[in-house]
């Protein structure tokens, strides 16, 4: 390189204090030279406009003319002209005339890796916090073939934008599946594939808030995602309580409501399957009023006692919006789900899933209604059932050992399960502050709402882990509120 390879003349008032020499800056132009012909032009603009974005160039520093650069580069001088004109009018470059051309102070550098904000505890020594599956059990061999598969049969137009409502083969697919698994009435043409159980619920606020509903009934202790989700819509939430059989039917007359969210196969959080005469009496509240029961069947093929209870659409499909997904099944991450609506308000809901992102993705869609189709997801669900019953049964076993009285709740299904500890193990403010200092990451039954006064009742997730993981888990938070160790050794308070 030349001398023109460094700052030239005072740099500007609004310059920072010493900025870094370009030189290193231009070695990067190199490139450029090096391409061919045609792409010369396109390789410097990139490679300037990196290095102002990288900061290796940073804001006010002078560039050398575009004749001294063409001659540094050995290109020619329109070349440089050009990219001068082009960065300048993108912001990256200004230039004044009789004073050359500088670096823009629009343009903040960023640093070369994007930060991972997903919801993942760190640096815990156990994590029983509920809702995530055993990710290790993903059928990563079932779906490359099936990748392979449907890459070699997909048609082209197949690749355009999609039906909103989704691919017409994972419709038929999950239509076959949830009518012979899960008794719901499902007609192909009347399934909307979504982006999870959370997308379901936004359309269906939406639709909500579009005919001028103003609330929905959440179950009360339930989810606490519900709320933010229908907020989005527009849409407030009434918590309203529940009792042993399930959603209790005066506070839902009295609420005022035409439309509430339940879980009846396996109430989260408490467990419980909701009464066949609850049911009953659910579906008359919902025809009286002409209102909506939106049924989340989130767990709903993981029952380890018995045949899973049927869906309640089952019984009244124009009076039950269903929905699922394969979360709990295979993976979040793959953000795949499916809602049945009735009739009334079904082309609302398409319509607003074709405005909110124009359809889920093709590819993804084809490779589940394969895995349906083949017979791998109902190999994939007997797996995980398995796997989540012997979990099951090792969390009960542990909780027994280390917290002897310890009552387990709800019917043994799903992928938690509510333990009421005996009152010498409270109160439960001290009890989650011990086993929080131990590295033990659990949720009190009261995070999810309403929640009987006094002792400790915990919400605790097994199925993401190992038997040895889950025993030891359980014997850490012994330590924490015993204060002694395995060896008995007194640990910290």
């Amino acid at each position: 390189m030349t001398s023109s390879g460094t700052n030239r003349g005072a740099p500007p008032p609004a310059a920072p204090e010493g900025p870094a020499s370009p030189s290193a800056a231009w070695e990067l132009l190199l490139p450029a030279a090096a391409a061919a012909p045609r792409a010369r032009g396109r390789t410097l603009q990139a490679a300037l406009r990196e290095a102002v974005r990288s900061g290796r160039l940073v804001s006010g520093t002078r560039l050398p003319s575009s004749r001294e650069l063409a001659g540094d580069l050995g290109v020619s001088r329109g070349l440089v002209t050009e990219a001068y004109e082009q960065l300048t009018a993108e912001g990256y470059l200004r230039s004044d005339r009789g004073a050359g051309t500088w670096v823009g102070g629009a343009v903040r550098a960023v640093g070369p890796r994007a930060r991972d904000r997903a919801p993942r505890p760190a640096g815990v020594r156990a994590d029983f916090v509920p809702g995530t599956p055993d990710l290790s059990l993903f059928p990563r061999s079932a779906w490359a073939a099936a990748h392979r598969g449907v890459l070699a049969e997909l048609p082209h137009h197949a690749l355009g934008y999609p039906d909103p409502r989704g691919l017409p083969g994972l419709r038929t697919a999950v239509a076959e599946l949830l009518v012979r698994r899960r008794g719901v009435v499902a007609d192909p043409e009347r399934v909307i594939v979504v982006s999870g159980v959370a997308q379901a619920m936004t359309l269906l606020g939406l639709v909500l808030h579009a005919r001028g509903t103003t609330r929905v009934g959440v179950e009360d202790p339930g989810s606490p995602e519900l709320g933010s989700l229908f907020a989005s819509a527009g849409v407030g939430t009434v918590p309203l309580p529940l009792d042993d059989d399930g959603l209790a039917i005066a506070p839902l007359e009295a609420a005022g409501v035409r439309a509430v969210v339940t879980t009846p196969a396996h109430q989260f959080p408490t467990g419980i399957a909701y009464a066949a005469r609850r049911r009953a009496e659910l579906l008359d509240w919902a025809r009286s009023v002409d209102g909506l029961l939106i049924e989340d069947d989130y767990d709903g093929d993981f029952r380890y006692d018995r045949a899973p209870v049927g869906a309640l659409q089952g019984l009244d499909p124009e009076q039950v919006a269903y929905t699922g997904s394969v979360s709990k099944s295979l993976a979040p991450g793959l953000r795949l789900g499916w809602l049945l609506v009735p009739a009334t308000h079904f082309e609302e809901a398409v319509e607003r899933k074709r405005t909110m992102d124009l359809g889920n993705p093709v590819l993804d869609q084809a490779l589940l209604a394969r895995l349906v189709e083949r017979g791998d997801y109902d190999r994939q669900l007997r797996r995980c059932q398995r796997a989540y019953r012997e979990r099951r049964d090792t969390l009960v076993a542990a909780l027994e050992e280390h917290f002897p009285g310890t009552e387990v709740s709800g019917i043994a299904a799903g992928l938690h399960v509510v333990a009421a500890l005996p009152d010498r193990y409270g109160p439960q403010d001290r009890f989650m502050e011990r086993v929080t200092a131990a590295g033990v990451v659990v949720r009190p039954a009261a995070h999810y709402g309403a929640t009987a006064a006094g002792g400790v009742r915990l919400v605790l997730g097994y199925a993401h882990l190992a038997p040895a993981r889950i025993r030891d888990g359980v014997a850490l938070m012994a330590e924490a509120v015993h204060g002694v160790d395995a060896r008995g050794e007194p640990t910290a308070p």
